[in-house]
């Protein structure tokens, strides 16, 4: 297959760049806004989780998608490859968790939440339902943060560079 040339790549590396920046900084905001932006009345609740809905339909979403589709670019246009380092087997793996999670977990649970702010305002703030999805959101969504920045750590340092295959030699 024909690999990507230097102007190419970089351009790859900006939308991959722009595409992290939104799913970190977006997952990062509605995590925080779960722990420190706590609805007293019908607007503040019906704001706030619209805001949180928004956040994850406008930000997160299309964060995640690019990041997944600029990686699918690198991996199958550049020399990074799919799997030559382990640090990209480890990205790899942490980001289609990330986003499989976010998906069937996460989204759903920032979804009830505005549906439920919508439907019945304030009295949400006593239903089990919304409290127990508040806090998965806060459990499992600071979960998702971490292991998200955990991709962008490794994304930077490139630990266990060596690669796959030169090690599979040794042994």
């Amino acid at each position: 297959m024909k690999k990507m040339g230097i102007a190419g790549k970089r351009r790859l590396k900006c939308i991959h760049l722009i595409c992290a920046c939104l799913w970190v900084g977006g997952a990062v905001s509605l995590t925080l806004m779960t722990f420190l932006m706590i609805p007293a009345e019908k607007k503040a609740v019906y704001g706030i989780h619209h805001a949180m809905k928004f956040i994850d339909d406008f930000i997160i979403i299309p964060g995640a998608m690019g990041l997944l589709l600029t990686g699918l670019a690198y991996s199958a246009f550049t020399e990074w490859g799919w799997f030559r380092h382990r640090w990209i087997l480890a990205k790899w793996i942490v980001n289609v968790y990330g986003i499989v999670f976010g998906t069937f977990w996460l989204g759903p649970w920032v979804n009830s939440l505005a549906s439920m702010a919508t439907d019945i305002g304030s009295a949400a703030m006593s239903n089990p339902v919304y409290l127990h999805n508040v806090d998965m959101l806060r459990i499992w969504g600071t979960l998702q943060v971490s292991t998200i920045v955990f991709a962008l750590v490794i994304s930077v340092l490139k630990p266990f560079k060596q690669r796959i295959h030169a090690q599979q030699r040794k042994t």
